[in-house]
């Protein structure tokens, strides 16, 4: 078996982001052994389809990427969505989340090739995970990942939302753990994307209710925040305070290096000024309403 490095690895630079997924991906796979037994038909056409979604890839890492024009990484693009739109109607025969977390993997590479999504951006980013999602509603870190790509990246924040709102219908507060953060990145995107106050509010009110029922530290602090974010929004649905506060929410997450930048141009762009600390860490400090 390859090295998970292999998997993700774009000329000998690893994304923070991708290594994150990665090594949730390795732990998930060991809580799902006692799937490993799987039937020859389930892993031909899990196999077969994977294969056929990477040899694009492989073939491109043997030529100069330079060479590598931007029609031919359209056909690529146009190969990968026509291969998603056949996992999206292939049957699991039971093994709904293996296909998730192969399909998973293959968004990896196809995220953390920065320099194909220069040329031709992120616009099957929500196909992944259509396939995704509805196969695992319940995988945690996808939703992340989801809003990453699509919202701010692929400028798809309605397409962002509805697979939420889709998602939502199959967790509850306590499946998954801290499903309340999925509660969060909605509301995140439809104030910072779509600019509904309204609508965030009730995602971050609903956030805090779901993080009330988790008695450890982090719970706590997520049902604080996210109350004190929607008691805000419908004070001053407009304030740079209320936005400023969601951008911070971005900049703290486990995100790459790309998004850490865009975060801190957007909070300073706002009025307020962003502190990195030597260990990393950052501080916010509050410009004028």
């Amino acid at each position: 078996m390859l090295p998970i490095d292999a998997i993700i690895k774009r000329e000998g630079r690893l994304s923070s982001f991708l290594i994150f997924n990665a090594e949730f991906l390795i732990t998930r796979s060991m809580l799902l052994s006692r799937e490993a037994f799987i039937t020859p038909l389930v892993a031909c056409l899990c196999i077969t389809g994977i294969s056929l979604m990477q040899i694009p890839k492989l073939q491109k890492l043997l030529i100069n990427k330079q060479a590598i024009s931007v029609e031919t990484l359209e056909k690529d693009l146009k190969k990968s969505s026509l291969h998603l739109q056949l996992f999206q109607n292939v049957p699991s025969f039971g093994y709904k989340n293996l296909i998730a977390d192969w399909v998973y993997i293959d968004f990896l590479q196809f995220f953390g090739d920065t320099e194909a999504r220069d040329k031709t951006g992120y616009s099957i980013s929500p196909e992944y995970f259509k396939v995704i999602l509805d196969r695992d509603p319940r995988f945690l870190e996808a939703y992340l990942s989801l809003s990453i790509s699509s919202s701010l990246y692929g400028g798809m924040p309605d397409q962002t939302i509805a697979l939420m709102e889709k998602g939502l219908k199959s967790i509850s507060p306590q499946v998954p753990k801290r499903s309340y953060y999925v509660w969060r990145y909605k509301g995140t995107d439809e104030l910072l994307f779509l600019g509904n106050a309204q609508a965030a509010r009730t995602s971050f009110l609903k956030a805090a209710e779901w993080a009330s029922a988790y008695t450890d530290e982090e719970s706590k602090q997520v049902a604080s925040i996210s109350d004190r974010t929607a008691q805000f929004l419908s004070k001053n649905p407009d304030s740079k305070s209320a936005r400023v506060a969601t951008w911070t929410m971005v900049l703290n997450n486990n995100i790459d290096e790309k998004t850490r930048k865009r975060a801190i141009r957007e909070i300073e762009a706002l009025g307020a000024k962003v502190i990195v600390n030597p260990d990393g860490t950052t501080n916010i400090r509050p410009g004028a309403d």
